[in-house]
C-alpha cells in the first residue's frame, strides 16, 4: 500500500496509509456486549473484519499488513491494534480507527521484530516480540515505545497484563516455560542520587511446562494460569499465589493452540490446529467435558463478555465458529475472509 506521509519520533518511525469505507459505524453500548463488535483478522485476506455482535454481520472489512496475527481493542473499543508477525521477522503494529473504520499511522517496533500477543491495560499496548525475545509496551498517548524488556527465553508468543499493569505473564514456546514478570518499583536513592526518578524493576520467574505451550489464560479470579502444549497434548497448570506448578492433566490435546477460560471460570476451551476439535475442560474437576468438531483446524478464542457465546476461529476452514456456552454446540459460522485466527471484543465507552 502506498505511504503517504512518513514522520520520525525518538525510537518509532511510522507509516500512514489511508483507505475509506462507506459502512455506517454501529454505536456500542459498555454494558452490553450484544452492542459492540467483535473483530477477526484473515491471515489469507490481510484483512480485519468488523462483525456487529448482534447480527453476526460483517460490517467493514479494513486491509491490514501481511501475515496480521493477533488484534486486540483499547479500552473506549475506538482503536484496535494488530500484530504483523512474520514469523518473528517482521516489525509493525497497524492501527485502525473502529469509528472512521480506516487505517492509521502503522508503528514500526524496530528495533524490536516479530510482534505478535497483544493486550491493552492501564491505557496502553502491551506486545511480544518473538523475534527479540522480548516484552514490550507502546504508549498511544505520546506515540513512543517507552518500555520493553528481555526474557531470555525462546519464542516468547502470547501476553496477559492485568488491568493495572503491574504483573504480566508469557508463554515461550520453544523454551518450554511461562515468565511471571512482575513490577518492583525502585524508589529514589536506592541505586542512584535521592534526585533521580523512581524506575521500574521487572522481577522475572520462569517456570517449566512443555515445549509447544503457547495458547494460556489466566482464570477470572486470577487464581490459576494454564496452557496446554501442542507437542505432548498435556495441559499445565500453575498457582499464580505460590508460581509454582500443579500436577499437569493428560489432555491428549495434540496441536494445542489456544486456551481460554469461560467468564465465570467454569470451563476451559483449547482449541487444536490440528485435529479440529474444540476440547472442553472442568477448570475445578480438571475433567473432560466434551470434544466438540468444529472443523478442521482451530486457532484464536474469544469469549463474550456476557457469557452467553464462545467465538473460535477455524483457520482451515476459513470460518468462525459460534458457540453457545449453555449447550456447547455450534449455532453459526461467521465468513470473516481466508485464515481466520485473531479475535477481539471492541466495546465503544
Amino acid at each position: 500500500m502506498k505511504n503517504l506521509k512518513r514522520c520520525k519520533f525518538p525510537f518509532v518511525a511510522v507509516h500512514v496509509f489511508l483507505v475509506t469505507f462507506f459502512c455506517p459505524v454501529t454505536k456500542c453500548n459498555a454494558q452490553s456486549s450484544s452492542h459492540g463488535s467483535l473483530l477477526a483478522l484473515s491471515k489469507t485476506d490481510h484483512t480485519l473484519a468488523i462483525i456487529d455482535a448482534a447480527t453476526l454481520n460483517v460490517i467493514a472489512r479494513i486491509p491490514v499488513g501481511n501475515d496480521p496475527h493477533e488484534v486486540i481493542a483499547s479500552s473506549d473499543g475506538k482503536t484496535a491494534y494488530v500484530s504483523i508477525y512474520g514469523g518473528g521477522s517482521l516489525h509493525e503494529i497497524n492501527v485502525i480507527d473502529l469509528v472512521a473504520q480506516k487505517p492509521l499511522t502503522n508503528i514500526d517496533t524496530r528495533p524490536l521484530f516479530g510482534p505478535h500477543g497483544l493486550t491493552f491495560a492501564d491505557g496502553k499496548v502491551w506486545f511480544t516480540a518473538e523475534g527479540s525475545k522480548s516484552v514490550c509496551r507502546y504508549d498511544p498517548a505520546t506515540g513512543k515505545l517507552d518500555w520493553s524488556m528481555g526474557t531470555g527465553q525462546d519464542r516468547t508468543h502470547m501476553i496477559y497484563v492485568t488491568a493495572d499493569g503491574k504483573k504480566m505473564y508469557t508463554t515461550n514456546v520453544s523454551s518450554g516455560t511461562v515468565s511471571i514478570l512482575v513490577d518492583t518499583l525502585v524508589p529514589p536513592g536506592t541505586f542512584a542520587p535521592p534526585a533521580a526518578k523512581p524506575r521500574e524493576d521487572w522481577i522475572q520467574t520462569v517456570i517449566p511446562v512443555a515445549r509447544g505451550s503457547e495458547g494460556f489464560d489466566v482464570s477470572p479470579d486470577s487464581s490459576e494460569l494454564w496452557t496446554a502444549s501442542s507437542e505432548d497434548g498435556a495441559i499445565y497448570i500453575i498457582d499464580l499465589k505460590t508460581k509454582k506448578s500443579a500436577p499437569k492433566i493428560d489432555a491428549k490435546v495434540l496441536g494445542a493452540n489456544r486456551l481460554k477460560f469461560t467468564p465465570d471460570g467454569k470451563l476451559v476451551f483449547i482449541s487444536s490446529l490440528q485435529s479440529g476439535d474444540l476440547t472442553i475442560y472442568d477448570a475445578k474437576s480438571h475433567s473432560e467435558v466434551k470434544r466438540l468438531k468444529i472443523g478442521h483446524g482451530a486457532a484464536g478464542i474469544l469469549m463474550d463478555p456476557d457469557g452467553s457465546r464462545a467465538f473460535v476461529a477455524c483457520t482451515p476452514d476459513n470460518y468462525v465458529a459460534v458457540i453457545d456456552l449453555k449447550t456447547l454446540e455450534v449455532t453459526h459460522h461467521i465468513d470473516v475472509g481466508g485464515g481466520p485466527d485473531g479475535l477481539a471484543w471492541a466495546v465503544r465507552q
